[in-house]
């Protein structure tokens, strides 16, 4: 052998571990693409440490985020029905089955009671991971379930809105949700109780034009996707380009259409701040 093969020494093969073999520690932000570590991003609430992309939410950690504790469920007794025997690429019940092993929920809605720095309050969250948050029946139900059951407790509302807009598989059925929950809203109005709306991305269709934007204030998220029709559909209709940021949480603001911009970090903080200033004295506390 010669002496210089002898001598040489061979390389450790050092492999980097791949994606799949390491699935849940990283992620890349959709808005910076830089590379983020999930648990950081975790206890950011869901923040981009790099940028301050608003990642979507599902409800149950939407609940963890906002919630000083674990939420008291009234949710998930009401369950969706095919009544108008809807099938597109597939039937609305396999559409529906599929929601469900996704999610876990029912449905597009988690309601209940919890607390955000020691205040009670009732809270409503829809969930965009199923079926895109889409508003039918059971989700207009619940809410108003909700808003209902706030008053006889004397509790404000919080809803956090996340939907792109009413579900096409109930038709009319869907549509009648918006009148349902602006009824259910307006009988908590009476009650003398705050109703707190925070729109995240996305907010659209019918949701946009019912229960959303009637709040007492209404929040926004920074950067949230907030409108009725989409940009495409508009610039179609009158022929115009749109403003850059037309349909963005600033642009909103900037406009009147929400109170103001709440960046998720400090949400719980400022919804206390609200609801007590918002309550009734004796409630307050």
């Amino acid at each position: 052998m010669a002496l210089d093969k002898f001598f040489r020494r061979r390389r450790p093969q050092v492999n980097a571990a791949s994606e799949a073999e390491t699935p849940d520690l990283w992620g890349k932000c959709p808005q910076c693409k830089e590379n983020v570590y999930l648990r950081d991003l975790a206890q950011n609430a869901y923040v981009c440490p790099q940028c301050g992309f608003h990642h979507r939410l599902g409800a149950s950690r939407r609940a963890e985020v906002l919630l000083d504790a674990p939420i008291e469920r009234w949710s998930g007794r009401v369950h969706p029905v095919d009544a108008l025997a809807f099938h597109d690429t597939e039937s609305y019940p396999e559409r529906l089955r599929r929601a469900q092993a996704k999610t876990g929920r029912p449905d597009a809605i988690l309601t209940g009671r919890g607390q955000i720095e020691g205040l009670s309050v009732a809270v409503a969250i829809m969930d965009f991971e199923f079926s895109g948050g889409s508003m039918g029946s059971v989700v207009g139900e619940e809410i108003a379930r909700a808003a209902e059951r706030a008053g006889e407790e004397g509790l404000p509302l919080v809803l956090v809105a996340a939907s792109g807009g009413a579900r096409m598989q109930e038709s009319a059925l869907s549509l009648m949700q918006m009148a349902k929950t602006t009824v259910a809203l307006e009988a908590l109005s009476r009650r003398g109780l705050p109703y707190v709306s925070i729109l995240t991305d996305p907010t659209t269709g019918g949701v946009t034009a019912s229960f959303a934007t009637i709040a007492d204030v209404i929040v926004a998220e920074p950067g949230a996707l907030i409108g009725f029709a989409g940009p495409r559909v508009i610039q179609q209709t009158i022929r115009q380009s749109l403003p850059e940021g037309f349909q963005r949480a600033e642009f909103l603001l900037e406009h009147g259409m929400v109170d103001m911009i709440v960046d998720r970090r400090s949400q719980r903080s400022e919804l206390a701040k609200l609801l007590r200033l918002l309550l009734p004295q004796e409630r307050a506390s």
